[in-house]
């Protein structure tokens, strides 16, 4: 559709930003915190870029007034951060910490004085090591009374003054780096147990969300999906057939269970004759079917695109590029069933990710079409390297073209008929990108923190912060302003 004129943002657009506690946090064993699965993760030698922890991370929690303030004079709407669960309960149950409980509600009440509105994310991928090291963590249905206690502790802690909630963030990435290329922790290659990994997650986020309704019933929740869209990589038939493939195993498996608690009809049977489908007991599907989502969160970086993979073609074994070395991604499939190709009609970042905004757009309606949710666009940003210059300034104008780009997709969804409530750039400040370091920056304000050597952790802005500040402050009429 081309429009002659777009509709314009609704007045209750909330312009955002986000984050995760282990990516900002830092104070990792500080003030009765556990031990998370990351926290781990990162001491194995090789597993992150030139060996960097969260351990200070860009020291969020010590600095959160700071941040805030930066927040309010480039005039946020809204912040979405992560609870660390290990803040609130250091063994994952048990007694509650009660400094991690006054942390988080500190924040937003600091928020809540700045007139942002705090969207809270329930699980940013930082397990309580102790359930991981007792049963497995996502890997036992264990998990799901666990995390449903967990979360109901959150919804008494703060769902008087929170009223948008994200339950799981990206349950198709934590599971596949986790258990498929044990890129993340806790580092198996496994399929059935991926997918049966998958199920547990899925129950706890219904799980968490029947529970909502119970203790914040006026608020709104869903989990955030890291939708990639499936271009075919031509219009053969045979590459059609293998797009369609992708999108309903890399995207339908989820956001189905999520929107309607029922898993696509030819990705089960293909499972099934793998021998991989998950074990599924009576009444998970009951339960499923009651965690309807309030929105869909959408994290949206790029489209795949794909084609015909024949049975004894390319497997998921393929380098994934944490380096920053661009051209080094190399590409994936699923004998039999798809095949990653690069796709020639899009510019890439240095780290290969696909600059694509139209298809932020194609993505909205998709889902929109499909589940008939509203969205909120819970994470979209470009990870690029920044220079600080001699006289202070970070010129990230690439930073600005790409974000530009992808507001206009939005208000171009907008005008199609999509209901986007927000859009939370990733990210406010720079932080840990989890395996590439912090190296890889995608904030509106810089920080003064590098893989060596000790670092005063500055907060300097951006020319995007000033950029993005006019943005809210026209609700998007001034978008084409550089």
């Amino acid at each position: 559709m081309l429009h002659e004129k777009l509709k314009p943002f609704p007045k209750s657009f909330l312009w955002g930003a986000a984050s995760a506690a282990y990516q900002v946090e830092g104070a990792w064993n500080a003030d009765g915190k556990g031990v998370s699965n990351w926290d781990e993760f990162v001491r194995i030698p090789g597993k992150t870029f030139k060996g960097t922890t969260g351990d200070v991370a860009v020291d969020h929690y010590h600095r959160y007034k700071e941040d805030v303030k930066l927040m309010a004079e480039m005039g946020l709407k809204t912040y979405r951060f992560s609870v660390a669960w290990t803040r609130i309960f250091p063994n994952g149950k048990g007694e509650v910490n009660q400094q991690g409980i006054d942390f988080y509600n500190n924040l937003i009440n600091e928020l809540i004085k700045h007139h942002i509105e705090p969207i809270l994310t329930i699980y940013h991928w930082d397990l309580p090591q102790t359930l991981q090291d007792e049963y497995g963590g996502w890997e036992s249905r264990q998990i799901v009374k666990d995390f449903t206690n967990y979360c109901i502790t959150l919804y008494k802690a703060f769902g008087d003054r929170v009223k948008y909630w994200v339950s799981l963030n990206e349950q198709n990435v934590f599971t596949r780096l986790g258990y498929q290329s044990a890129m993340h922790p806790p580092g198996i290659k496994d399929d059935k147990l991926f997918y049966q990994v998958n199920h547990h997650a899925s129950l706890a986020n219904a799980s968490a969300i029947k529970e909502f309704r119970k203790y914040v019933p006026n608020g709104k929740i869903g989990p955030s999906f890291a939708y990639s869209p499936a271009y075919p990589a031509t219009s053969k038939p045979e590459d059609v057939l293998a797009a369609e493939n992708a999108e309903e195993l890399t995207s339908h498996w989820w956001m189905d269970v999520f929107a309607w608690g029922t898993y696509p009809i030819a990705t089960w049977n293909y499972l099934e004759r793998k021998g991989i489908a998950p074990q599924v007991e009576e009444g998970d599907f009951d339960l499923l079917k009651e965690g309807k989502p309030d929105f869909m969160g959408v994290n949206y970086y790029q489209t795949t695109t794909y084609e015909k993979n024949p049975i004894d073609g390319v497997t998921s074994e393929g380098r994934f590029n944490t380096t920053g070395e661009k051209g080094t991604t190399e590409d994936t499939g699923i004998p039999g069933l798809y095949k990653t190709v690069t796709n020639e009609n899009l510019s890439t970042t240095n780290w290969d990710w696909n600059i694509d905004p139209k298809g932020l757009r194609i993505g909205l309606r998709r889902i929109t079409n499909r589940y008939k949710l509203p969205i909120l666009i819970s994470e979209n940003g470009l990870g690029e390297y920044d220079i600080l210059e001699d006289d202070g300034s970070i010129n990230d104008d690439y930073r600005i073209r790409y974000i530009q780009s992808h507001i206009k997709a939005i208000q171009e969804a907008l005008t199609d008929g999509v209901e986007v409530i927000g859009y939370c750039v990733w990210s406010f400040t720079d932080l840990l990108s989890w395996l590439n370091g912090y190296q890889k920056r995608y904030g509106f304000v810089y920080v003064n923190q590098h893989e060596e050597g000790e670092h005063d952790l500055r907060r300097i802005k951006k020319k995007s912060f000033y950029w993005y500040k006019d943005v809210i402050e026209s609700n998007g009429e001034g978008l084409e302003k550089e």
